[in-house]
């Protein structure tokens, strides 16, 4: 095994906190995991980590290893993306995050597309509706819906998302459709909550004549998972806010119908996410050429045929 896949090893160990996450991250084995890490500390006489049978914690050593460890890999793969330009042939992983919805509806779709393109570069897709954090989870880039926390990070912007609330007609029929943000507070309407551990309250923002304003709603049901929200309130559950583009075909089709018409959600910024480095890999670049471009103008179109729908 060489020194460096060491090195990537461990630094991938150390980010995700598991032997066991790392292998399935590189597509290696926990045994191999578990090598690597051995052989690294036997080259540099020290232990990187604490195991238990629970828990592996970097040791004084590992935490001073991982800075010089992340910048070498970060060298190499500038001198890696120096060449791809010289020979306009880029290759390597490319690790990729989503929202769920955004994910499976936007990105994903355009992946073999851009692969057919540039076949010696891999995709790494990773879905989910949790914040990410591009440095520790070894990310290139990071699609997301609304406003970034992280100001050391270089943002593109895609479009600015048409978000909605809206309803099952069974729901309608049962509680009756809100005409607005005060209507869902007082009527004590039940509000799908897309939820993190953490989070210590729930408003939706919404739109009102005399300007934006946040609703304390309140419900039953919440879920880290957007899609889920939909599929409650496909049953007939509550009233879920959701972008346009992610349940378009159900506005047309009247299985969800908008409601609070008078308080519209404000929109919602779509962007991605990267890193600044000197030398920027070409893949990351393309890619967000590539996918930015063909996602702003789905979104847009869905948008249009919802528009369209409910004249």
């Amino acid at each position: 095994m060489s020194y460096l896949d060491n090195i990537r090893t461990f630094v991938r160990v150390y980010e995700l906190g598991s032997m066991s996450a790392a292998g399935r991250d590189l597509r290696i084995s926990p045994a191999v995991t578990s090598a690597r890490i051995s052989q690294l500390e036997e080259h540099l006489n020290v232990r990187l980590f604490q195991r238990t049978t629970r828990n592996l914690t970097p040791t004084e050593q590992g935490r001073a290893f991982y800075g010089g460890a992340r910048e070498v890999l970060e060298a190499l793969e500038v001198a890696e993306a120096q060449v791809a330009q010289l020979t306009d042939n880029p290759k390597g992983s490319l690790y990729v995050a989503a929202p769920l919805g955004v994910g499976r509806r936007l990105i994903a779709p355009h992946v073999p597309g851009f692969l057919k393109e540039y076949p010696e570069v891999q995709i790494r897709l990773r879905l989910s509706d949790r914040k990410v954090d591009l440095t520790t989870e070894g990310l290139d880039l990071a699609f997301f819906l609304g406003t970034p926390e992280d100001s050391t990070l270089r943002l593109r912007k895609i479009a600015d998302v048409t978000r909605v609330l809206c309803a099952a007609p069974d729901y309608i029929a049962r509680r009756g459709n809100p005409a607005s943000g005060e209507a869902l507070v007082a009527h004590r309407h039940e509000c799908l909550n897309l939820r993190f551990p953490g989070a210590t309250e729930f408003q939706w923002r919404l739109r009102t004549p005399e300007g934006p304003k946040r609703f304390a709603v309140s419900g039953r049901y919440e879920s880290d998972d957007g899609d889920v929200l939909t599929d409650w309130a496909l049953a007939g559950e509550g009233i879920a806010l959701k972008p346009v583009f992610e349940v378009a075909e159900y506005l047309r089709s009247g299985r969800l119908v908008p409601v609070a018409e008078a308080t519209p959600p404000e929109p919602i910024q779509m962007a991605c996410l990267f890193t600044h480095r000197k030398g920027q890999d070409p893949k990351t670049r393309l890619f967000m050429d590539y996918v930015t471009d063909r996602v702003g103008a789905a979104i847009r179109q869905a948008e249009q045929r919802a528009a369209e729908s409910g004249r």
